[in-house]
């Protein structure tokens, strides 16, 4: 099985105590969505405040790092304060990388612990439209073809003018737009991880450089 479609099991991290834990971004969002159970909160500084100010992750991280504490947004109760900040990052997702709508998705995959599908399991198919079963067996169905060169029913044997339709699957198309949303789904990776890099107020992990592969697919050429 591809490892870019594995699923993967909470990963064995803990919050450190006497010093940080280096971490991955991906294993980071896992142990807080999956292991931690914290949830998004796209109204965080409204349910607070009332409204909603415009503001980005980086002004919501400040003033959780100077409040010393999470605003509770329901759910459960009691996650490690570098999930509060992880969720707090993730709902204010930037619209270049995906906003709301990445968020949710980020959160699906995470707690799943797996990857984007981003092409390697799609299989190129030709297959017809319909089934018919009979007794001899099972067959594709036929129907009278009616489109251009179709001959004049005068001329029709008893099984003359009859056509399979079929439909194609796994196409080209269809692969570039696995792609398409792997390369979005990296870079929100991207952005996150350059979030917590440079802002570094986990207070129980250090969030490194790895990040998942930017295009697998090239691997497989």
């Amino acid at each position: 099985m591809s490892m870019e479609y594995r699923t993967f099991g909470a990963p064995r991290i803990r919050p450190g105590r006497a010093g940080k834990v280096p971490v991955s971004i991906w294993d980071l969002l896992v142990w807080a969505f999956q292991s931690e159970r914290v949830s998004l909160d796209f109204n965080e500084m409204g349910s607070a405040a009332g409204e909603r100010p415009g503001v980005g992750m980086e002004y919501i991280l400040m003033k959780r790092g100077d409040l010393g504490c999470a605003i509770d947004g329901g759910g459960r109760s009691d996650p490690h304060p570098d999930a509060d900040l992880v969720a707090s990052a993730v709902s204010c997702l930037p619209e270049g990388c995906g906003g709301r709508r990445m968020a949710v998705w980020l959160v699906e995959l995470a707690r799943l612990g797996r990857w984007p599908d981003w092409g390697q399991t799609v299989v190129s198919r030709c297959e017809p439209v319909a089934w018919k079963d009979h007794w001899r067996g099972r067959f594709a169905e036929k129907s009278i073809w009616d489109g251009l060169g179709r001959w004049p029913v005068n001329q029709l044997g008893r099984d003359d003018g009859y056509c399979c339709r079929v439909i194609f699957t796994g196409t080209a198309a269809e692969r570039a737009k696995l792609r398409r949303d792997w390369l979005l789904w990296w870079s929100a990776l991207l952005e996150l991880k350059t979030t917590f890099v440079l802002h570094c107020n986990l207070t129980g992990f250090d969030v490194t450089e790895a990040m998942p592969p930017r295009a697998p697919w090239k691997k497989m050429a």
